[in-house]
């Protein structure tokens, strides 16, 4: 198939996803399309098997009585089920909404009760308990359907069904009416909600944005004409799927250019699971890439002597010139690469699992210039990507390994920009979402008049290689203005001391403040082996964050960021946190943003103590 530039093949763009699931099915029957492990074994699924039981699961769902337009909810870890359901409730013209799987029972009954979902599907026991909770409060709920029915022997399973059973009823409609499935693909129209995602509720409850399939397409197409993907590629799906980042990678692509997806065990064993795999294409978090930073220097740092020093040096070596695209480099650069990539930067790449990486890519919120440096160095150049949820996934990514650092590339085509008078960022175009289910007011704060998505970031452009390209400085609401009226872009500063391998999460406090503090929390697993190195005893989180010797360590971290920084950003003082943040706790997401006002309120008496 010739996928052109734009990124999608001519006959593909105006088919749904679930239409396009149904074209690698007819022309890519038995190829592999997913791949999820069972039993420490990777087990295929062929097209055709992915669109027979995504089928088989909605005509069930039909047989059930769910009516076109109704909602059903998915709470579940990633796993082939998962986009099964999702494309099987697209077909029949439902309407798939992902919840959390990390999500408690109220937050469940919160989102349930506001897409009005009467059907929901959980992955185990353990998801079903959540909505057993609070299945009283939800009057709309009809039927709940379980994957993995383990551990369900002695339940009332009234109102329950398992997922085999449902797709049972589904083949059996099928049979019946050997036309059904061409029937519903022929309803399919580009215009119809394809996808509920609730936003992340980091500044108040969570919102049902409503995304189109011509929406979610787009966005697709856009993404993949920087990637490139063919069905030779493979892509890991860990992060949860019902967020945008991930629908992208894992759902949006592959049925658009036939890319194999697949499933991580769980987000534990992500690196495992990719050095299993070796993806040409990844995404990750900043939280993942700082996570296989933090790792990458714990373990040089164990294996200490000779392996250590060339490390250092390989690392002091190539960093010297990483700002510069390594097809740009000299003969005697490539030289000293090659010799340092086959000492051992090749041997870190196997390690993280991104030794065939082709394209990495960074989205969800904004990485660390040093995050980006250090990878750079190691071999691996990892593109920023910008995007919400409102606009149907990503708008932009950094076309070029030239791109400048920072900055997320240029909306893709089909995508009109604009900076608002203070700077906002606006977007319109047919990724723009179709607003919030039963939030109409909400709906006329995010899109005007005349179609402009307020995206609420603050951006600029800037020259790029091929062209301008925009860089997101923060979010509006975020930026803070110190009591002597010096503006704070507090995301640079709270990634920048992310850098450290010691510091897991921190919390820039400056707005009306007469300077910059910080509450930061450590990472206890790269805290606790230098605690351990250094002969110092602890017993639990708590202990090891009181310790005097973890604070002087922590002080050393954010002088050594300071050193970096315009005196005004400067953080001159800091309190540690005894506990990890947590969403159970009202503290972070479930894609773990911070949500600043609560964590204000709740660690006030810290914070006025930091300037009393």
């Amino acid at each position: 198939m010739n996928v052109q530039a734009r990124g999608v093949a001519p006959e593909l763009r105006e088919l749904t996803l679930p239409q396009r699931l149904f074209h690698w099915a007819r022309v890519r029957a038995d190829e592999v399309a997913l791949r999820q492990k069972d039993m420490g074994i990777w087990k295929p699924v062929t097209w055709s098997g992915y669109a027979m039981e995504a089928a088989s699961f909605g005509l069930g769902l039909i047989e059930l009585g769910l009516k076109r337009g109704e909602h059903v909810a998915i709470l579940s870890e990633n796993r082939k089920e998962w986009v099964f359901v999702q494309m099987g409730v697209g077909l029949v013209q439902g309407v798939p909404a992902g919840v959390y799987p990390t999500s408690p029972g109220p937050e469940v009954q919160y989102l349930l009760t506001l897409c009005e979902a009467p059907y929901i599907v959980c992955e185990d026991q353990e998801q079903l308990d959540k909505v057993l909770e609070v299945r009283d409060l939800l009057p709309q709920l009809r039927q709940i359907i379980v994957i993995d029915p383990k551990g369900l022997r002695h339940y009332d399973r009234t109102g329950i069904l398992e997922f085999t059973e449902v797709t049972a009823l589904g083949k059996k409609l099928a049979d019946k009416q050997p036309d059904v499935i061409a029937q519903y693909l022929e309803r399919q129209r580009m215009d119809d909600t394809g996808l509920v995602v609730f936003t992340s509720g980091s500044t108040g409850r969570p919102k049902a944005a409503m995304l189109s399939w011509r929406g979610l397409c787009r966005a697709g197409e856009g993404l993949n004409g920087v990637l490139h993907a063919t069905p030779n590629d493979k892509i890991v799906s860990y992060l949860p799927l019902c967020h945008m980042a991930e629908q992208m990678f894992a759902v949006q692509v592959p049925l658009t250019t036939g890319a194999v997806v697949n499933f991580a065990e769980s987000i534990r064993t992500v690196q495992e699971d990719l050095r299993e795999v070796a993806p040409q294409i990844f995404l990750a978090v900043p939280r993942i890439w700082e996570k296989f930073h933090s790792s990458i220097e714990i373990r040089m740092r164990e294996a200490g002597g000779l392996r250590q020093s060339i490390y250092r040096a390989a690392m002091d070596d190539l960093g010297r010139y990483a700002h510069v695209a390594r097809q740009r480099w000299s003969l005697a650069q490539r030289l000293r690469g090659w010799m340092w990539h086959w000492l051992v930067l090749r041997a870190l790449l196997n390690y993280v699992g991104l030794r065939e990486c082709r394209i990495a890519v960074s989205g969800s919120a904004p990485i660390s210039p040093d995050i980006l440096k250090f990878f750079k160095t190691l071999g691996l150049s990892v593109r920023e990507a910008y995007g919400l949820t409102e606009a149907s996934g990503a708008s932009s990514l950094q076309p070029s390994d030239e791109s400048p650092v920072g900055s997320v590339g240029a909306p893709f085509p089909g995508i009109e920009m604009k900076l608002a008078e203070d700077g906002e960022l606006l977007l319109r175009g047919d990724v723009v979402f179709k607003g919030y289910y039963n939030g109409d007011a909400a709906t006329a704060q995010a899109i005007d008049d005349q179609g402009w998505l307020h995206t609420g970031d603050v951006a600029r452009l800037e020259p790029g290689p091929l062209g301008e390209e925009l860089r997101i400085i923060d979010r509006k609401k975020d930026i803070m203005i110190t009591a002597g009226g010096k503006n704070i872009t507090p995301t640079e500063l709270e990634n920048a001391l992310r850098f450290s391998a010691y510091i897991k999460e921190a919390i820039i406090i400056a707005d009306r403040r007469r300077f910059v503090a910080a509450l930061i929390q450590i990472d206890p697993e790269s805290v606790g082996k230098w605690a351990e190195e250094s002969g110092i005893a602890y017993t639990n989180y708590k202990s090891l964050a009181e310790l005097a010797q973890v604070r002087a360590l922590v002080q050393q971290e954010i002088d050594a960021m300071n050193a970096k920084m315009p005196q005004v950003q400067h953080v001159r003082k800091f309190h540690l946190l005894t506990k990890e943040l947590d969403h159970d706790d009202g503290e972070v997401t479930a894609t773990m943003k911070v949500k600043r006002s609560s964590i204000e309120q709740k660690y006030s008496d810290a914070i006025e103590a930091m300037y009393a």
